[in-house]
């Protein structure tokens, strides 16, 4: 509150006059000091919970102080003096808030409810504001002191750590985002779209044409979603076109709701365009974009590209593919032990043989390759790991660090330090179709000119080999045989299931494509990749 600003109280109300806080005709100045002031210094130390007394006279004291704008005096009287130093400032500065009366309640114990009434100012526009919160006086540990029991929720009871009140044009204009033919795309009616959508209205709201609303919000430290507490101004929604499908998206949402902790991502592998983004989890995390999870055998599809460029393999060649394989000191093995007989690269990677594809690595190892030529693949050909696609909302593109012993041999099968997104391997999927790399989209570049990241196009007989390999997975003994079943078009995938500490089965990862639709889903602790992700890649695929 401004100097010079006259205030009275009126039956329990704290209000400024003249610079003084006075309550029932107390003057506080003392009381705000605590217990000083030339008493009996011999008395004895106060102890246990703070009295009837102490507990009215303490949240007077601060309430007083808080009414009076005076964040010092007020702070001193909690339990925690710095924090509630800066966030009583804030409040004052940030929330532009004027006629601020404060009334306490009847105390219950050592808690004291009060209303808060003031009028939020901002820009020549007013509304008011009025809420009921309550603190709680407790005992000093070095000083004895009575004291607030500072946390944010004293300044409003909606407020949690790390948050604050700000009123501003700060909130981001709201979006009527369409998918690419021009259908709306809602929460209400695609509630995994929830945390998509929220991303895209911080970025692009005010690209699409929005107006920014005005008024008192809750904001966090973080800068995450804020919640519009009183409105000064409402804002325009502006249109957002995305490169989302509708019908390909609401497969996405009823194919995860069969798997609990399931996440999948669609993409156009000729454009880059995400077609659809889907979760199913308890925590809301958009798994889905931003999932750092190891991908299982799904990875064999970057490490198929890494033999076929670096000439130590070719989809026809023999493969030998034993039910176990040792490196450095450490057995792999195939799922149930199973081995290949007389089997070709491509049946292997059909079958999914672990140990076909950690073989590879000795060849790699002679030519000193073997802890880099995996990253190399996958940042060259597939775009992965730069820490630089520009979707349009937060992603993860992968992580295929360099490596060395066993932790080699693991990342050729997924497994070790490896980490993929649903995205990420939906991507790869895509790569393997088109030819060549596409960054994924989640709007047009046109909108605002982002630089997208590039890869150098697959050797026409690579990603020839590559689709034949995927292919093969969906007939005869091939993995995903089932849950590609009802699948048509020209199509192809890969299984894959990783192993992760603490989990009592396995996450099931699955990649596949029809025509020119790719998707990839996970599913954790779904066991095997064709018993959870494939039946949730399949009904995206359907749609498409």
């Amino acid at each position: 509150m401004r100097s010079g600003v006259k205030t009275a109280i009126v039956g329990g109300v704290f209000v400024v006059v003249g610079g003084a806080v006075l309550y029932g005709g107390y003057n506080l100045v003392n009381g705000i000091t605590g217990y000083g002031g030339g008493g009996d210094t011999t008395q004895a130390v106060p102890t246990g919970p703070p009295s009837a007394e102490e507990t009215t006279r303490t949240a007077k004291d601060f309430l007083a102080a808080w009414a009076k704008g005076d964040s010092a005096a007020a702070a001193a009287l909690t339990d925690n003096q710095e924090v509630a130093r800066t966030e009583l400032a804030g409040f004052h500065r940030q929330a532009h808030l004027t006629h601020l009366v404060i009334t306490p309640g009847e105390r219950t114990g050592t808690t004291v409810p009060y209303k808060v009434t003031a009028k939020v100012s901002y820009k020549g526009r007013t509304a008011p504001l009025s809420y009921t919160s309550e603190l709680r006086v407790v005992r000093g540990r070095t000083t004895h002191k009575p004291l607030v029991d500072w946390r944010p929720s004293v300044l409003h009871p909606r407020l949690e750590e790390g948050e604050y009140l700000v009123t501003d044009a700060g909130a981001a204009p709201e979006i009527k985002a369409v998918d690419h033919r021009g259908r709306p795309l809602t929460e209400e009616r695609y509630p995994s779209l929830g945390p998509v959508l929220d991303g895209l209205r911080e970025k692009y709201g005010s690209k699409a044409g929005g107006t920014r609303a005005i008024g008192l919000r809750i904001a966090n430290e973080e800068g995450g979603t804020s919640r519009t507490l009183v409105t000064l101004r409402k804002g325009r929604a502006g249109t957002l076109h995305t490169t989302l499908d509708a019908d390909v998206q609401a497969a996405a949402e009823r194919a995860v709701k069969e798997y609990d902790e399931s996440s999948v991502v669609a993409v156009r592998p000729s454009t880059g365009e995400i077609r659809a983004v889907a979760n199913n989890r308890t925590d809301g995390y958009n798994a889905a974009m931003l999932g750092r999870v190891a991908p299982g055998s799904t990875m064999k599809i970057v490490t198929a590209t890494m033999i076929l460029q670096n000439g130590v393999g070719d989809a026809a060649d023999k493969a030998a593919c034993p039910s176990t394989v040792s490196w450095e000191g450490y057995t792999f093995h195939n799922l149930d032990d199973f081995s290949i007989a007389d089997g070709t690269l491509t049946d292997a990677f059909a079958r999914s043989c672990n140990t076909a594809f950690i073989k590879a690595v000795k060849p790699l190892n002679n030519k000193g390759i073997a802890g880099t030529a995996l990253g190399a693949t996958a940042r060259d050909s597939f775009g992965l790991g730069g820490d630089d696609w520009q979707t349009g909302i937060p992603s993860f593109d992968g992580s295929v660090p360099e490596s060395s012993g066993v932790e080699t041999a693991a990342s050729y099968i997924g497994q070790g330090k490896v980490q993929m997104s649903p995205l990420a391997m939906a991507s790869v999927t895509a790569t393997v179709v088109n030819g060549g790399f596409r960054q994924p989209v989640l709007v047009s570049q046109s909108l605002d000119g982002r630089t997208l990241a590039t890869a150098r196009p697959l050797d026409p007989s690579v990603a020839r080999q590559l689709r034949q390999m995927m292919h093969a997975a969906t007939v005869g003994q091939g993995t995903a045989v089932a849950a590609m079943a009802g699948v048509g078009g020209d199509k192809g995938a890969k299984t894959g299931s990783a192993e992760k500490d603490g989990q009592d089965r396995s996450n099931s990862w699955f990649t596949g494509y029809s025509d020119d639709l790719a998707a990839a889903a996970l599913v954790q602790s779904g066991g095997h990749g064709g018993d959870a992700a494939g039946p949730v890649v399949a009904g995206v695929l359907r749609a498409g």
